[in-house]
């Protein structure tokens, strides 16, 4: 009898034991560095997003990859999958590599220094790297060119992936396993506690509020970093032939048409239009500067263009946000400088 007695006190301590432990923050195990941040959202608290692959498979990485380079791979059964899209690859638009040097804001003008140092292409799209820890995507302004396709897809990365093959690079729908590659692909992309750039006050700030309070913490890891990508569709000026009320930079608007204009608008590029370095070009720019007709930066810039018949191919505008009506002014400076 005291056997059994002492038997269901055991499992009645146990299971409050349990009960308390489930109530209880995160516990007294510090956050490290190297951590990855969709890990310790979860440690705290925080579901893994609908799009988590944990511990994604080396090869799927590799056909992620290529799929996103390349737009083909090898498929797990076969040799050369069909191209996504005959039109563009995703880096057509995205970059793969940190974009902004301060992840809690949106600076055009330190990102495109950032670009500068790095080299890297100034493009439309949001980079894919650190993607997977986003909440949305095709924010804001984008359902005013894609309507209820955005509404579909902001909130599913899945969704958003496919739309933007679908649509955007004028493609097909990603099979199964691709979409599984992709992912895969994006998550060796994911974004790591180090790159939140914390310093040693703020990591030990994190840490007591991990002891405490979980969602203070969560609260306070996301507010260094963006959680989605802010787009903002932006006005032509009143007259292109002032254009916005801005001096030009010329030293920003040769980076920009560098590595944002060339990045497409070069031979075997993903437009017809090729952007070269001759006097030809930039006094064809000039030229077509105030028109109302997508050959007018300001209109091809803020408005980009749309598919057509017989034209699948199109350009996306550059948002604000992307794109800001002083770095417009600098792009102009640019070309009028190589005319003089």
């Amino acid at each position: 009898m005291y056997k059994l007695k002492y038997k269901y006190w055991f499992i009645s301590s146990l299971s409050f034991l349990l009960l308390i432990a489930s109530f209880t923050p995160m516990s007294d195990q510090e956050i490290k560095p190297q951590q990855k941040l969709v890990d310790v959202l979860k440690s705290l608290g925080q579901d893994y997003p609908e799009h988590y692959i944990e511990n994604p498979d080396s090869v799927d990485i590799k056909r992620g990859y290529d799929l996103i380079h390349v737009g083909k791979t090898n498929p797990p059964d076969g040799f050369a999958s069909n191209a996504i899209s005959k039109f563009y690859t995703c880096t057509s638009c995205h970059n793969v590599e940190r974009e902004d040097p301060d992840l809690t804001l949106v600076d055009q003008d330190a990102r495109l220094e950032y670009a500068m140092k790095r080299e890297l292409p100034y493009l439309q799209g949001t980079t894919f790297w650190g993607t997977v820890n986003k909440e949305s995507w095709y924010n804001d302004d984008y359902v005013l060119k894609y309507g209820s396709l955005v509404e579909k897809a902001k909130g599913s990365l899945k969704g958003s992936i496919n739309l933007c093959a679908t649509v955007c690079s004028q493609g097909r729908e990603l099979e199964e396993w691709e979409m599984k590659s992709i992912l895969s692909y994006l998550w060796s992309l994911q974004i790591k506690m180090e790159d939140l750039d914390l310093t040693e006050k703020e990591i030990d700030h994190m840490n007591e509020l991990a002891e405490s309070d979980n969602d203070s913490a969560i609260a306070f890891i996301k507010s260094h970093y963006l959680t989605k990508s802010p787009a903002t569709f932006a006005e032509l000026p009143e007259s292109k032939e002032k254009g916005y009320p801005f001096e030009g930079r010329p030293q920003y608007g040769k980076a920009i048409y560098e590595l944002g204009c060339q990045h497409c608008h070069h031979a075997y590029g993903e437009s017809d239009l090729v952007l070269d370095n001759s006097i030809l070009t930039f006094r064809w720019l000039k030229k077509h500067m105030p028109e109302n007709s997508k050959k007018s930066i300001y209109e091809i810039i803020r408005n980009g263009s749309y598919s057509e018949l017989g034209h699948k191919e199109y350009m996306p505008n550059y948002t604000l946000e992307k794109m800001s009506h002083q770095q417009v002014e600098d792009l102009k400076a640019y070309i009028e400088m190589n005319l003089k």
